[in-house]
């Protein structure tokens, strides 16, 4: 992540220790110097503020009313998602809602579907065996998770080492500090920056076909457990040759940044081949029971 870019390196402050919601309407909210900042315009006497420029304690609230009147920048949602502070569009006096996060498709039997599947531990089981199965090219006679993990992370060590020979770089093993995860060399680095790439884009795909990114079938506890499921399918193909590629181009160029390389090669892989369609439509095959 580039320093002080669009503030904060992580949000640290609890909701429970934030205020509830903020109000806002008729001005312009944007990102300056880390921070947001609301250009209140001419008000009217539903209004709590004056005309004027406000920062806003993006920590200090859980979730920014924006009422009629307002526009919001894109680094200002940026900001703010990463914050992991609420944002709704809502008619005066939060008469109406509009959106927070968007509304999903009006349809919701992938949902319902995943639920069931994901209740029942056979086809719990069933579902991240056929995950496996995408990603290793062979279907194990395994029924232990555990050991699939396993056999999958030994795979991993191969794709690395096969990538960094046919690249061109140095690879010593997959090294990930999450207090300072500048410290890592640059392949590693990479790797991160790519797999944050690849998740965004999975995120996509798991909002588009209405499915619960919280119940994954071989992640568990992560609030985006079904998200890392669908993201793993590609970091063979996508994350790492990505990722190398990006490492050996900035250590022979030092000029130029690692994130950014990394998420321009990913993202143009990411167009190129189409994946946010295919996993789109691998996420239906996979809860609807499709080869």
């Amino acid at each position: 992540m580039l320093k002080g870019r669009l503030g904060l390196d992580s949000a640290k402050v609890p909701h429970a220790d934030r205020a509830g919601c903020l109000y806002l309407a008729r001005g312009a909210l944007t990102a300056r110097d880390g921070t947001l900042a609301f250009l209140q315009g001419a008000r009217t006497e539903v209004d709590a503020l004056d005309p004027g420029d406000y920062a806003i304690p993006l920590q200090g609230v859980s979730i920014i009313l924006l009422g009629p009147g307002s526009t919001v920048s894109h680094d200002a949602l940026r900001l703010i998602a990463h914050a992991r502070t609420a944002l709704a569009a809502v008619g005066e006096d939060g008469v109406r809602m509009y959106t927070a996060p968007p509304m999903m498709p009006d349809r919701s039997g992938l949902a319902r579907l995943q639920a069931k599947i994901w209740a029942d531990d056979d086809l719990r089981l069933m579902i991240a065996r056929r995950m496996y199965a995408l990603r290793l090219g062979e279907v194990l006679p395994h029924r232990d998770l555990n050991v699939l993990r396993g056999i999958e992370g030994a795979r991993m060590k191969e794709s690395y080492a096969l990538w960094a020979r046919r690249i061109g770089i140095d690879w010593r093993g997959r090294r990930y500090d999450r207090d300072n995860p500048n410290a890592a060399d640059l392949p590693n680095q990479a790797l991160n920056h790519a797999a944050s790439a690849l998740e965004a884009a999975a995120a996509i795909a798991v909002t588009a076909t209405a499915t619960i990114p919280q119940l994954g079938f071989i992640h568990e506890d992560a609030g985006q457990s079904f998200v890392l499921d669908i993201a793993d399918l590609y970091r063979d193909t996508i994350v790492i040759p990505c990722a190398f590629k990006a490492a050996r181009r900035v250590s022979e160029n030092y000029n130029e940044n690692i994130e950014r390389t990394t998420r321009r090669l990913t993202g143009k892989e990411l167009s190129d081949k189409k994946i946010i369609p295919e996993m789109i439509e691998r996420i239906k095959a996979l809860i609807e029971g499709r080869d």
